[in-house]
């Protein structure tokens, strides 16, 4: 795993990043460090599944996230949490083609997060639409792969807004509820005006890397890509 990539979307998704720069410039890094390190404390206890019983499954899941969070700055050094702070979101130098990642079930966002890292690709993740877009806007990957369902923005709603920002951007999406009512409709508009991708879950790890690789690089056939459409029973 590589920490300071994975200190950055944390401190991200828990709204910390912007903050702890503000801190560095105006106070300097002795205060930021604190800041960043002592953040786990107050956040543990608003996201403490005891305190939260009508909402426990949301708040063990941000816990994980924060123990998690937790170790990762107790393995990185202080400069190196400095480099995370004053950071922007890419290196100039960095080449790697970018994907984000929006997923709401935590388990698969780091399945996805992890094999995709793995095979070179320059990875950002996002628990939910509305997160998705903050990370977008500060990341500008080249593909967005995305489930459809989650809380707060959904993934078609999050990919409108892309659109309409970057129209040029990638995008996958995966679902496993195409019988949802008006869903099939929605994804097939999707897919057959703007020539984005969809798997359908379950799939094959291998069949993701397939499909991802082969759409960056713009070699997957017109009859590939009507073939897909066919396999969820939609029309080109």
């Amino acid at each position: 795993m590589d920490h300071q990539l994975y200190l950055e979307t944390e401190l991200l998704h828990f709204g910390l990043l912007e903050k702890a720069r503000e801190i560095l410039s105006d106070l300097g890094e002795k205060a930021a460090l604190s800041y960043i390190k002592s953040s786990y404390h107050l956040l543990s206890k608003v996201y403490h599944p005891d305190l939260n019983p009508d909402n426990s499954s949301r708040a063990n899941r941000e816990m994980k996230r924060l123990n998690r969070l937790s170790d990762v700055i107790s393995r990185l050094n202080d400069p190196e949490i400095i480099e995370v702070i004053q950071s922007g979101m890419l290196s100039a130098a960095d080449d790697r083609r970018r994907i984000l990642v929006v997923e709401d079930e935590p388990d698969l966002l780091e399945l996805y997060r992890d094999v995709l890292e793995a095979e070179g690709y320059r990875i950002m993740a996002a628990a939910n639409g509305e997160e998705g877009l903050a990370v977008f806007r500060q990341f500008h990957p080249d593909l967005v792969f995305t489930d459809v369902i989650m809380p707060k923005t959904n993934g078609i709603e999050m990919v409108q807004v892309i659109r309409r920002e970057k129209p040029d951007t990638k995008i996958v999406y995966i679902t496993g509820f195409l019988g949802v009512e008006g869903l099939k409709h929605k994804i097939s508009d999707e897919l057959s005006r703007f020539g984005y991708r969809l798997l359908s879950k379950p799939f094959k790890i291998s069949h993701m890397l397939d499909e991802i690789e082969e759409y960056l690089m713009g070699s997957a056939s017109e009859a590939q890509f009507v073939k897909g459409l066919r396999s969820v029973g939609m029309k080109r």
